[in-house]
């Protein structure tokens, strides 16, 4: 990592493609599927998938914080993601990173998005032109009918401090979004390539009226080779979330990331970085 002055970190990465991480000991982690979740707020059904970590079942009295992440069809799957074959790596970083200690046991889970919805599922405003403004609906999907789901079948660490939401592009802007509407229930947000652009910016707008600011953790960062006002938005992001309250390097991580890209191959290489930054291995002992 670089400094880059004004408290920007600028994450040099290499240009070969992303490989998994080879993984040294034969971990016991598992993928488990559920498929076609019925919902009373959407008419689509919801498959979701959840990544447990190696060790769960040896103790039946320990319970794990959860990160939530949007567009599961993305994360652990390379036949199911957008670009086939493309997709985050996020299980097989998980177990490396957990068996190293450098991030806490945790569950993940990987909301499925609803295709052809899903641009009008992740933004909180309409658009006269691309629609959407579904955000807030999506958002009880989450809290009411997601979560709690997950909760009654895992041991799960329900508070908030030990819950977080994250997602890249819309899911990103989604993310920002729900994380300030249910501060009460997400106190960790992966805030990646955010659409910021979306409703003219509105999310800038939102962030400046979270008052009282809430004591939520926030991964934030960028590609310098994204849109071409996608870096610039970022800052205006970074810029009201300080302006708001929040504190560089104690609550808030900022990262540019020198030469990448706007695809699940350039976020399969950093989020490795938002896990440990997010919950990290001394997590236990961790606080706001």
């Amino acid at each position: 990592m670089e400094p880059a002055g004004r408290g920007v970190t600028i994450l040099v990465r290499l240009a070969a493609p992303f490989a998994p991480p080879a993984i040294r000991t034969v971990t016991r982690s598992r993928l488990d599927r559920h498929p076609a979740l019925p919902s009373r707020i959407f008419p689509r059904v919801r498959d979701v998938v959840v990544h447990v970590p190696a060790g769960y079942d040896d103790d039946p009295t320990r319970r794990y914080p959860v990160l939530y992440m949007h567009d599961g069809q993305n994360l652990f799957d390379p036949g199911t993601s957008f670009v086939p074959g493309q997709y985050w790596h996020l299980g097989e970083m998980a177990d490396l990173l957990i068996d190293e200690g450098r991030v806490a046991p945790l569950l993940i889970v990987g909301v499925n998005h609803a295709v052809r919805d899903r641009i009008h599922e992740y933004t909180p405003t309409k658009d006269p032109r691309l629609g959407g403004g579904l955000g807030k609906a999506y958002g009880r999907l989450l809290v009411e009918e997601i979560k709690p789901y997950i909760d009654a079948r895992y041991r799960t660490e329900r508070g908030r401090e030990s819950t977080g939401l994250g997602g890249s592009s819309l899911g990103a802007l989604s993310t920002m979004f729900l994380g300030l509407r249910h501060a009460d229930v997400f106190g960790r947000l992966a805030v990646m390539s955010p659409s910021v652009w979306w409703g003219r910016r509105a999310i800038l707008r939102y962030v400046a009226k979270a008052a009282p600011r809430p004591a939520t953790r926030i991964w934030l960062d960028m590609g310098t080779a994204e849109s071409r006002n996608g870096l610039a938005d970022a800052r205006r992001l970074r810029e009201a979330l300080v302006k708001a309250g929040w504190r560089e390097g104690v609550d808030l991580a900022y990262q540019e990331v020198e030469g990448g890209t706007h695809s699940e191959l350039a976020w399969a290489h950093r989020v490795g970085d938002v896990l440990q930054y997010l919950f990290p291995g001394d997590f236990g002992e961790f606080h706001f």
